[in-house]
């Protein structure tokens, strides 16, 4: 439930594209990612993170993997697509963290799942369109003997605004989006990260069980473009928590805070053919 789901994939999945373009079949590259976030959502304490990542791009007609994620269209549809949507948050020492001092370490987590994503406007130009997305992802630790650490469901509405400074119809300028919705987890999610049980339990640290539910707000601005085969984006992210199930946790030392990252990609192998992408 960190700021930043993944390094690789989550930084580059800034914008969908709204037009319809030609792109290659496939592509080869290599990318970086930096990010500044908390340990977990509501720690007063913030990391700094810088990854070097490669990047491959597969475009299938049902299937296609990219710098907007992955996403598998299951049916025919110009208002609703099936998408797969994946995630991941790194590890978290708790001898780092002042407020999970003696208590075990958060692992690093992979999540991936469903996402139903409906589009609800777009204007005649087909420069700006406005969706509703309904990602549901299970959480898994990633390590020897892999366990469930539950499930969390973020519906949002999205806003992306194509070429901005260029012509109507221009698939170059600026890519502008806007996203904000809830996030709700169950109970295994929430306790994850903000249970305290009684044998960690101290003085400034009282126990506490978490429960199921509302897991605050989040609104998100992403800023992305293209300049030949280098794409560059950057995002901002705000997040609330008053009112979230957990928000009295003794671990929960900030209630709302700002996250901000950068990526860039140079795509330095390319096929020939050419495929169709957008126009969802």
């Amino acid at each position: 439930m960190n700021a930043l789901r993944c390094l690789g994939l989550g930084l580059l999945a800034l914008a969908l594209p709204v037009h319809a373009e030609q792109l290659p079949r496939w592509e080869v590259g290599m990318g970086v990612g930096g990010v500044s976030m908390p340990d977990y959502r509501g720690s007063d304490e913030t990391r700094n993170y810088l990854l070097p990542f490669p990047y491959v791009a597969y475009r299938l007609e049902w299937l296609k993997a990219d710098r907007n994620g992955v996403r598998a269209t299951l049916f025919d549809s110009d208002k609703a697509e099936l998408n797969l949507s994946l995630g991941a948050t790194p590890p978290v020492r708790s001898k780092n963290n002042v407020a999970r001092e003696g208590m075990p370490d958060i692992k690093p987590m992979i999540e991936f799942g469903p996402s139903l994503d409906f589009n609800l406007w777009r204007n005649e130009a087909d420069n700006t369109r406005l969706d509703l997305r309904l990602p549901l992802r299970a959480a898994i630790e990633a390590r020897s003997n892999p366990r469930s650490a539950g499930w969390v469901f973020s519906p949002k509405l999205n806003i992306d605004f194509v070429g901005l400074g260029m012509p109507a119809g221009s698939k170059e300028g600026w890519n502008l989006g806007l996203v904000a919705g809830p996030m709700f987890a169950d109970r295994r999610q929430n306790a994850y990260f903000y249970t305290v049980d009684e044998e960690y339990a101290r003085a400034d640290r009282p126990a506490y069980q978490a429960r199921s539910g509302y897991a605050g707000m989040q609104f998100l601005t992403s800023l992305s473009r293209k300049f030949g085969k280098t794409w560059v984006g950057a995002y901002a992210r705000y997040d609330n928590l008053h009112g979230a199930v957990f928000e009295n946790s003794p671990l929960v030392k900030r209630s709302s805070y700002i996250t901000y990252g950068f990526g860039v990609t140079w795509s330095f192998l390319q096929s020939s053919e050419l495929v169709d992408v957008g126009d969802n």
